[in-house]
């Protein structure tokens, strides 16, 4: 188990790598047209840019929150461990309501909420996945996902917090992609929470599983 955690965490190294080149050559131009995006607190940012590098990285960053939704809920009513329940309704909670954000900020600038021919999943650009890697960068497979559901126990347990673990890694490396060659400050500063928040929760996945 440890190799194979091993072996994933490189391979989504390589992907998110490959992800930060594509999208820092995307164009940075303001999307003509449209409204400027609305925090889902406070007010507008008036006059803020929004280019593709913003619309990719809310694009990729719903599916892959929907997943992490997927993944607490099963903790939700599997886990042994307290401590973990409430980490995962904690998790559940606020990335649901960061993909309603982030769906309506790319509704304000018409956008589509999926990535260009792949309706209704959300997954990278044709011709960027690397071999074997699932259609987002630290997204579980069908089968990675159905061991998850099939664990029981402890087992589920350290399942859980180690693919949870490199699920957050790989929003946290989303999400620095965004801080650096995004436009627009709304999606920027959801980028910087995601960064904060995750971060802190990895830390405490890691201390959870030094524990069992």
């Amino acid at each position: 188990m440890k190799y194979a955690t091993l072996g994933r965490r490189a391979v989504l190294a390589g992907a998110v790598l490959t992800i930060t080149v594509a999208l820092s050559s995307c164009g940075v131009a303001d999307a003509g047209g449209h409204d400027p995006v609305a925090p889902a607190h406070g007010s507008v940012s008036a006059g803020s840019a929004f280019n593709d590098v913003d619309a990719t990285f809310l694009r990729m960053m719903i599916p892959h929150h929907q997943q992490a939704v997927e993944m607490a809920a099963l903790a939700g009513t599997k886990a042994t461990d307290p401590q973990i329940k409430r980490l995962a309704a904690q998790i559940g909670t606020q990335q649901n309501a960061e993909i309603e954000t982030m769906r309506s900020w790319l509704a304000a600038q018409g956008q589509p909420t999926t990535m260009p021919d792949c309706p209704g999943a959300g997954c990278m650009p044709s011709g960027m996945m690397p071999s074997g890697m699932p259609a987002m960068p630290g997204m579980m497979s069908g089968a990675d996902m159905a061991k998850l559901r099939a664990a029981t126990g402890k087992d589920f347990d350290r399942l859980f917090l180690r693919e949870m673990i490199a699920h957050h890694q790989a929003a946290v490396m989303m999400a620095k992609v965004e801080l650096a060659h995004g436009a627009n400050q709304d999606v920027k500063a959801l980028a910087g929470r995601i960064v904060t928040t995750q971060q802190a929760e990895i830390a405490t996945m890691r201390q959870l599983l030094d524990q069992l």
